[in-house]
């Protein structure tokens, strides 16, 4: 008996990656019986840091311009540049993501991958963050297709 709870805390320790910084651990955990993909942990956690929450990003400039109006990629890409300079400015960078939410005006099949790919671009998939993408029916103006918000984690 005493083999078999070794044998399966040894498991359980296998699902997970735990990523160690300074004075915090974040674990990115794939349980097993859930889908285990690449892009995103089903589950993350932090021990101890300082805790940033990003409100949604989206593809505008610093006076409120939209950029690249009906562009889904290239504003995703954009919503991507924003977000550093956003968790930047609290000491933080897109590895530091614990969660994303991402919202999609009328998101498709099509559309879903798009957001996938230019997230990649982004994402190290070693410390693929948790993740939700919804599809909307729009945002605060018109000219916006997307809409990402994110919680990160740093050393206290």
């Amino acid at each position: 008996m005493p083999q078999r709870l070794i044998l399966f805390a040894l498991a359980l320790c296998a699902l997970a990656t735990t990523a160690r910084a300074d004075d915090f651990a974040v674990e990115h955990l794939r349980p097993q019986g859930l889908f285990a993909s690449p892009m995103f942990s089903q589950v993350t956690t932090v021990v101890e840091g300082k805790l940033i929450f990003v409100s949604g990003q989206v593809s505008w400039d610093d006076k409120g311009q939209v950029m690249f109006p009906g562009d889904l990629r290239a504003q995703t890409r954009q919503t991507f540049e924003n977000m550093k300079v956003a968790l930047a400015a609290a000491g933080a960078t897109i590895d530091n993501v614990l969660k994303f939410n991402i919202y999609v005006v009328n998101l498709d099949r099509a559309k879903w991958k798009i957001v996938g790919e230019e997230r990649a671009k982004y994402i190290n998939p070693e410390k693929a963050p948790a993740s939700t993408m919804v599809g909307v029916p729009g945002l605060v103006l018109e000219e916006l297709l997307i809409e990402i918000e994110a919680v990160a984690v740093i050393a206290d």
